[in-house]
């Protein structure tokens, strides 16, 4: 079955069934897929293969970077840059227009990060970003020990390289997404296997966490990227492929995906293609409800 339906409202959001059409393959492990609206193009990351790739339907598949220091989420500016978390320098950087990288958080008081895994950007401009441990880890990054005893998530202002921690008490932060409003930020504990939420207060600090949802069922996976849709369904990965949740928090049902899933992102003209990273391969489905484009 391509799709496990949980909820009658799945038909409207995503359709009867799903069909997957696979674009790349012969990766080691994919992640971090951000589509490029005005260009038409995605980028994505195969992390032990140390590449970033750009796919388009002109050109197939190209270099972007290579070696990316195992970059992992990926997110554009307000500018249109590329803001990028690098496990294996532990960083968040940012891609200028003339090409060059700044690097905007790589320490919190001067211990430094674990591993930014994944990242958003707010509308002003504040770029947020989780900061589990697995870019520690042989394979998905560079084994080396811990210098923080927690893993947080964190926010770094457009203008400065101030390193804010706005929440300590993750097992492992993973994926985040912001409310349409900006109101609410989400963000998954991949190691707890939930979804929490927290208030977005007008200085852009998070408050009053609770969890939203789990991420339940058979099969491989665990939460990792997730993204809201233009009607405010959640999707979030977890066992058997994608989840979907309803404004409510309901689950709707899950998209099976052929391999164990990481990360997605909608994109061609219509914003109803999901666009899906799983292990070796990038694979394209289709859903009713349109995604939300990031800034570009």
């Amino acid at each position: 079955m391509s799709v496990e339906i949980r909820d009658a409202r799945f038909h409207e959001v995503v359709g009867a069934s799903a069909s997957f059409e696979q674009l790349v393959s012969g990766c080691l492990f994919t992640e971090g897929p951000l589509w490029h609206a005005r260009e038409h193009y995605l980028l994505f990351s195969d992390m032990p293969g140390d590449h970033l790739r750009k796919w388009s339907a002109r050109d197939g598949v190209t270099t972007f970077r290579k070696p990316c220091n195992q970059s992992n989420g990926l997110a554009w500016d307000r500018e249109g840059r590329l803001i990028a978390c690098e496990h294996s320098s532990s960083s968040l950087t940012r891609t200028e227009q003339d090409g060059s990288i700044t690097v905007l958080a790589s320490h919190y008081r001067s211990k430094e990060l674990n591993s930014p895994n994944d990242v958003v950007v707010r509308s002003e401009g504040t770029i947020y970003f989780t900061d589990p441990t697995y870019g520690r880890a042989k394979y998905y990054g560079r084994p080396r020990e811990c210098e923080l005893a927690f893993r947080g998530v964190y926010c770094v202002k457009p203008d400065s390289n101030v390193v804010t921690l706005l929440a300590d008490d993750f097992a492992q932060p993973n994926g985040l997404c912001f409310s349409a409003d900006e109101k609410q930020l989400f963000v998954n504990d991949t190691e707890r296997q939930h979804i929490r939420v927290f208030d977005v207060g007008p200085d852009g600090t998070l408050a009053h966490s609770r969890e939203w949802a789990k991420t339940t069922g058979e099969g491989a996976g665990a939460p990792d990227g997730m993204k809201i849709d233009s009607q405010s369904n959640l999707y979030c990965c977890g066992p058997a492929g994608i989840h979907v949740f309803a404004p409510d928090a309901t689950c709707l049902g899950v998209i099976h995906v052929p391999e164990h899933t990481a990360n997605f992102a909608w994109g061609d003209a219509d914003y109803r293609s999901l666009f899906i990273t799983a292990s070796t391969s990038l694979y394209r489905t289709r859903t009713a409800v349109p995604g939300r484009p990031q800034m570009t």
